[in-house]
């Protein structure tokens, strides 16, 4: 009997040992399990933080774009930061605060703040007026913007609450979560900025207020709840109401708009330099084209056309001056060529080529070149180059040396010059691409009381041995320009690559291509003595890697343009985009 007792002791180890094995298995599955239940829940947690972060810089890049046609983009960015951050701030440190007072949870609100926004931008444009230029930006977005990112900023802080930072020491624990969500912030903020700016325009889904809904709708999927029923209004009102979207039914609606105020709209799109639109004046008889809140120029209805336009600016018809100014061995128009940096609506080049000059014009808008074709006559017949001109000169300086007759360089929008065509590098580059007995003209947009005028004007006479410098029009008197504290006013800078002194000859009938416009004002009258501007020692000059001398002077200088457009364009056009 002793071996069976053996036999059964020895049954009962093995099931005792195969039972803790078991359990063992058993615990460290459930081990397993728990710790891929935390690492998914950690990452969701993570994932959402960066999500959230992600839409609410995207929507804030947007905005900024949105207020860009009514203050210009310059205007719209001065203050922009200080509301964000302002709005980072008091949603990080009033999260708690917003969950006990609110009755709902906080993150369902925002596809209802983003969805009201569009709403509430297209009324509060209407006083643009009202609030100033200075001030307007800041404080549509303060009544817009500021809601979201505060309510975007809370969410953030109570997401973090669920994340397991235990590993950490409770210093690094308690700073992280916010340091690492405003570096996050401010990295996707400049992501997005720049891939929002070159795509803009795609498609109607890249448009500024389709990518506010857009991005209304997918804060949505984050903070679904039946209050999302709420939002149905806004949608409406953008499809029935909201001119700024770029749908047929809303362009009928604008335009319902502008004819009650003696305009109608030919056509608009947005792109890369911002909003462009055609528009007709129909109690003045011209037409113009805008970019955001500036002018590119503008022809007259009124006179018809015969080999080309009427330009309404008379800068414009001065610039073709360029072929009056007397050089040896000069060559005539058909063997000569030409280069435009900047287009416009193509008064300068059309010009050119009905002169039979062979030009190439290089333009980084490709809308602008669109409706110049389109809607201003610009003659097919030349070389179009669609990109920046500081990337096209560096790629073909070298393959193009000396072989211009003439270079036209004239940029300018929203207020302010693209700082980078107006450095001793670039304008290095054209000399190089300049005959030696060709003609370069600048055309600088600027005003005389500030030193951006001076530095670019240094700049170009520490490049070009000659030169002789005109305004479009007659000086004001020193007290005008106190009583209205600017001169603005377009510079024209003629320049040749030898030191003899610039002369015009006088024009033909020829020149004026049977153009009353051209008859008037071809030849430049307002000549800007040296004394006018700050000597370079002062103000010095602009360097490729010193743009911030220049930059720095673009709020002032951009806000003082927003009162001019004011003048020359009726307040109703500009806010009904």
């Amino acid at each position: 009997m002793a071996p069976k007792k053996q036999e059964s002791g020895n049954t009962n180890v093995q099931a005792k040992q195969n039972f803790e094995k078991d359990l063992k298995v058993l615990a460290s599955q459930a081990n397993n399990d728990t710790w891929s239940r935390w690492a998914l829940q950690q990452a969701a947690t993570y994932g959402r933080v960066a999500a959230l972060i992600t839409l609410t810089a995207v929507y804030a890049n947007v905005s900024a774009l949105t207020l860009s046609p009514v203050y210009g983009q310059i205007a719209a960015d001065r203050l922009h930061r200080y509301v964000v951050w302002t709005g980072l701030f008091v949603g990080w440190a009033g999260n708690l605060a917003l969950r006990r007072l609110l009755p709902v949870r906080t993150i369902t609100l925002l596809p209802l703040i983003a969805s009201y926004i569009p709403v509430l931008q297209f009324y509060l444009f209407t006083f643009s007026d009202f609030f100033g230029v200075d001030h307007g930006p800041a404080i549509t977005e303060a009544l817009t913007l500021f809601p979201l990112v505060v309510v975007s900023s809370s969410c953030v802080a109570d997401i973090w609450e669920e994340a397991d930072l235990s590993s950490l020491p409770s210093s690094i624990a308690s700073s992280a979560p916010g340091l690492l969500s405003f570096s996050l912030f401010k990295y996707t903020e400049t992501i997005f900025l720049r891939q929002l700016i070159e795509q803009i325009g795609s498609s109607f889904m890249q448009t500024r207020v389709a990518l506010e809904f857009a991005l209304a709708a997918t804060y949505s999927v984050i903070g679904r709840s039946q209050l999302l029923i709420l939002a149905i209004p806004a949608f409406l009102h953008a499809y029935f109401y909201n001119t700024h979207l770029m749908t047929e039914y809303a362009t009928v609606s604008l335009n319902n708009t502008l004819n009650a105020n003696g305009w109608s709209l030919v056509d608009r799109w947005e792109s890369n330099t911002g909003y462009i639109s055609v528009l007709d004046s129909h109690e003045n008889g011209f037409r113009v084209m805008r970019c955001d809140h500036s002018l590119l120029g503008g022809e007259w209805l009124r006179f018809g056309r015969t080999i080309v336009a009427e330009p309404v600016y008379s800068v414009f018809v001065q610039l073709e001056a360029i072929r009056l100014v007397q050089v040896p061995g000069k060559v005539p128009d058909n063997e000569a060529r030409a280069l435009n940096i900047g287009l416009g609506i193509g008064t300068t080049p059309s010009a050119l080529i009905a002169h039979g000059i062979d030009t190439t014009i290089v333009e980084i808008d490709p809308v602008v070149h669109k409706f110049a074709t389109k809607y201003f006559g610009l003659p097919s017949n030349h070389t179009a180059v669609i990109q920046d001109a500081v990337s096209w000169s560096q790629q073909n300086a070298p393959s193009l040396r000396k072989q211009f007759d003439y270079i036209v360089h004239d940029v300018f929008t929203g207020g302010a010059e693209p700082v980078d065509l107006f450095t001793d590098t670039f304008l290095k580059r054209l000399r190089s691409m300049l005959k030696p007995t060709g003609v370069i003209v600048i055309n600088y947009a600027g005003d005389f009381t500030l030193p951006p005028l001076s530095i670019v004007v240094n700049t170009i006479r520490g490049i070009f041995p000659s030169c002789r410098i005109f305004r479009e029009n007659e000086a004001p008197s020193k007290e005008s320009v106190e009583e209205a504290g600017r001169d603005f006013d377009n510079v024209m800078i003629f320049c040749t690559k030898n030191s003899d002194k610039i002369t015009f000859r006088r024009p033909m009938d020829a020149d004026m291509l049977k153009s009353l416009s051209r008859k008037q004002f071809l030849v430049p009258e307002h000549e800007v003595p040296l004394s006018a501007f700050s000597p370079r020692e002062e103000v010095g000059i602009l360097r490729a890697n010193e743009t911030d001398k220049l930059a720095k002077w673009h709020d002032q200088s951009a806000l003082r343009h927003w009162d001019v457009m004011r003048f020359v364009m009726p307040s109703e056009v500009w806010n009904h985009w």
